[in-house]
């Protein structure tokens, strides 16, 4: 077997612009696997870490979840409220409403959403993890006062928004008394296109009592799913219906973003294939040319006693080889670009803190796939060679 290794080393060396060019081919197509699939993850840990800080919170909203899309059934009252602070082990329960509004500023009128709710809450969800960059936060006697995202205030209107300025809310005059920082990548849509007020002022801009989000902190952690259950029966109760309420945990939460995360793996990961398919057209090439080039060869081994076996074996060898240093070479440029792509997307977009994950099950996988496309491709020019007869093969010339 070691004579093998050192013939199938031998025709890689004889041939180094060919092998080189199918090394590359076959590095290619496993980096764009590694560093699209370890962005991912980077991508996933980035959101499952923050979300993980809120364990013991439940969100409860007024409709269903469908697969990865959400279908707004109405709102909740303040009975359903009371009814919730009444659930055991359920720590307090938080009301919130959004909505559309037109929102007027210098006499150029724009529609954004508006959100509303208890200060104190919006604050340790929103202004805590992003900050203010002008003003200060909401209390519950700023009904005439406003906190506006920082899309709504450099990019929104024509001219830029600063604290103290008025906008007017569905006709209603309110004073900027706070802007938020840009968001980062777990609160950009959250934060920088909306508007915060007061849960009371809030409800007389938008004129409605329903409330569109309910946040219910839990004691015990370990208790969430159950909670949750209870609270989906409780409401589900009040209207008459079967699924008019939807409460999620972190944990479901968490379930459906991998679930989400593990699709979105697979399309790239498809995508990448694309260049694995290219590069086993190569090394079958590849292969098929050395075949034909060492046909006297092959016949003068199988004339001095090699096996059709024997023959068979040296070919596979040797595109296992290219294989292998295609796939190590791969796994480490792949490595490179992951790290290059979440440095440049710190840069692109400012506040967003992207960290390849280089996972060693994909550093590993992505050399056996390259050792078993490799073998796979070379099969063929190997069985091709094998049986080749003696005499035909050393009469070539």
């Amino acid at each position: 077997m070691w004579d093998k290794f050192l013939m199938a080393y031998r025709s890689i060396r004889e041939r180094k612009a060919r092998s080189i060019l199918t090394v590359l081919g076959i590095a290619v197509g496993i980096a764009a696997i590694v560093s699209l699939m370890s962005v991912g993850y980077g991508m996933e840990e980035a959101i499952t870490g923050e979300l993980s800080g809120m364990a013991d919170v439940i969100s409860v909203m007024p409709g269903k979840l469908t697969g990865m899309s959400y279908v707004e059934g109405g709102g909740f009252t303040d009975r359903d409220v009371k009814d919730l602070q009444r659930i055991g082990g359920i720590k307090d329960v938080s009301a919130m409403t959004y909505d559309s509004v037109e929102a007027e500023y210098r006499n150029e009128k724009k529609t954004t959403f508006v959100f509303g709710g208890d200060t104190k809450d919006l604050e340790r969800l929103y202004a805590e993890p992003v900050g203010l960059k002008e003003g200060r936060w909401l209390r519950e006697n700023d009904y005439k006062g406003c906190v506006i995202g920082d899309y709504v205030a450099n990019d929104f209107f024509d001219e830029v928004i600063h604290v103290n300025d008025k906008l007017l809310l569905n006709g209603d005059k309110f004073v900027v008394i706070g802007v938020f920082e840009k968001g980062d990548m777990m609160y950009a849509n959250d934060v920088d296109r909306n508007i915060f007020l007061t849960l009371r002022a809030a409800k007389e801009v938008l004129q409605t009592d329903d409330i569109k989000y309910v946040m219910v902190r839990v004691y015990d952690i370990d208790e969430a799913e159950e909670i949750a259950e209870e609270i989906e029966k409780v409401i589900n109760d009040n209207h008459g219906l079967d699924d008019f309420a939807t409460a999620m945990t972190v944990g479901s939460m968490l379930d459906q973003i991998g679930d989400i995360f593990n699709i979105i793996r697979g399309v790239l990961v498809g995508i990448a294939a694309i260049a694995l398919i290219v590069a086993s057209i190569g090394i079958m090439n590849t292969m098929l040319m050395s075949v034909m080039e060492r046909t006297h060869e092959i016949g003068v081994m199988k004339a001095i006693g090699a096996k059709s076996s024997d023959v068979l074996t040296l070919f596979l060898v040797e595109s296992s080889i290219v294989s292998l240093v295609g796939g190590v070479a791969g796994c480490l440029l792949g490595w490179g670009v992951a790290i290059v792509i979440s440095f440049a997307a710190g840069m692109m977009l400012p506040g967003m803190e992207l960290a390849a994950s280089v996972k060693p099950g994909v550093l590993l996988g992505g050399i056996a796939v390259a050792m078993i496309v490799g073998t796979l491709s070379g099969f063929y020019p190997a069985r091709k060679a094998s049986r080749m007869s003696p005499v035909e093969a050393v009469r070539y010339s």
